[in-house]
């Protein structure tokens, strides 16, 4: 077992720290302020060819693995951003270049890849439903069978980058619900513009630079070309994406959990109260921050082995579940207490911490919850019976 980085992802890795520290900490919040797509960051980490890094050279993209990316977005979501700039890479080097690269066809690879990886091309996943919830089996969005293609209608919430995207993965039901409830799933990619979507923003507490929609779908026409996998048995197809996006948000979270405690350390290295001793001395302030460091290192190390799991085509859904559940829980902690050390000023949005703080407490709910993660690893990996 090798835990060396090589030189090759060293400079990645500078590279991507770069383009963060070149933005930086007043970018996002005045993005953050003005509730803006950070389309300046976006298209700089394309330029540097950080978002196709997972796509084929034929298509545009570099040829390398997700442990490369996931090397990346920490250092982009250390530099400044925090947690919420993963959100970027679920969307468009996941929803669109995973879902593409994997199960796409030929046509669609040569269409969509190379603007993911320049930019023009953007990408949005419309899963969640208002009744369903955690329950995706329990969708109640319909594909019908027409000539040439499929009807698709239903509702669905908290799809973020709605606006921004040119295309969008729709999940749906293509058969009635079955004994085995698996069966019947199809995803499909059509553009966001189409005839019959229409998108609402919700008001939310954090993540403000990337918009989180209500979704209509009225009689959606989706071209049998366009359906990404296997008709009807897409859910094992789309647990493959998913679990992807649990290892960007993860790299996002040990980045953003550790700009939170780098904050709250240069913060009580400098702030005197009671004499002359700052009050990083006191073990009241060292040991929680301490305690937080490690957890985001072990979600890391467990993160990366997710990742070169899926580079390598191993089963990697318990290592990017276990991952996920501890970074979530660590980067919210490590922003709460980062605010705490700070005391007053850390609820002032000049000293950033406060953003960390409201975008990490996402996580800790989505983009699956922690009860969920729970329930997986009972089941799957302690092999007690389902509760759900």
């Amino acid at each position: 077992m090798n835990f060396d980085i090589t030189e090759e992802q060293k400079m990645m890795q500078q590279t991507a720290r770069q383009i963060g520290e070149r933005f930086g900490l007043d970018y996002w919040r005045q993005k953050d302020a003005a509730k803006e797509y950070p389309s300046e960051i976006w298209q700089a980490i394309c330029d540097a060819g950080i978002a196709g890094m997972m796509v084929p050279p034929e298509h545009g993209g570099l040829g390398l693995g997700l442990v490369d990316l996931a090397l990346c977005i920490e250092e982009l979501c250390r530099a400044g951003a925090g947690a919420t700039l993963s959100q970027m890479f679920m969307l468009n080097p996941v929803f669109g270049g995973v879902a593409i690269a994997l199960y796409g066809t030929e046509a669609m690879k040569r269409d969509c890849l190379p603007g993911l990886c320049d930019g023009t091309c953007t990408f949005s996943m419309a899963l969640t439903e208002p009744d369903a919830g955690t329950n995706s089996l329990a969708m109640k969005t319909q594909a019908r069978k027409v000539a040439g293609g499929w009807e698709i209608s239903g509702q669905k919430i908290w799809i973020t980058g709605v606006a921004a995207s040119k295309k969008m993965l729709i999940v749906a039901r293509s058969q009635p619900v079955s004994e085995k409830r698996t069966r019947g799933i199809s995803l499909f990619m059509v553009d966001t513009a189409r005839e019959g979507i229409t998108h609402t923003p919700l008001d939310k507490v954090g993540t403000n630079t990337l918009p989180s929609s209500v979704v209509y779908l009225d009689k959606v026409f989706a071209a049998d070309s366009e359906v990404i996998g296997t008709v009807d048995a897409g859910w094992p197809q789309l647990l493959d994406i998913l679990n992807c996006e649990r290892i960007v948000t993860t790299a996002g979270l040990v980045g953003g959990g550790g700009l939170a405690i780098r904050l709250g350390v240069d913060y009580a290295r400098d702030r005197k109260v009671f004499g002359d001793r700052a009050i990083g001395s006191y073990q009241s302030l060292q040991f929680p921050l301490a305690q937080h460091w490690a957890e985001l290192e072990l979600a890391r190390l467990m993160n990366l082995k997710a990742a070169s799991n899926f580079d390598r085509g191993l089963p990697f859904g318990t290592e990017s579940n276990a991952a996920k559940l501890i970074a979530s829980q660590a980067a919210s902690g490590a922003a709460e207490r980062a605010m705490q050390v700070m005391g007053g000023m850390g609820y002032s949005k000049d000293f950033h911490v406060e953003r960390l703080w409201r975008d990490a407490r996402l996580f800790r709910f989505a983009p699956v919850s922690e009860e969920m993660i729970l329930n997986y690893i009972s089941t799957v990996n302690l092999g007690l019976p389902r509760s759900y």
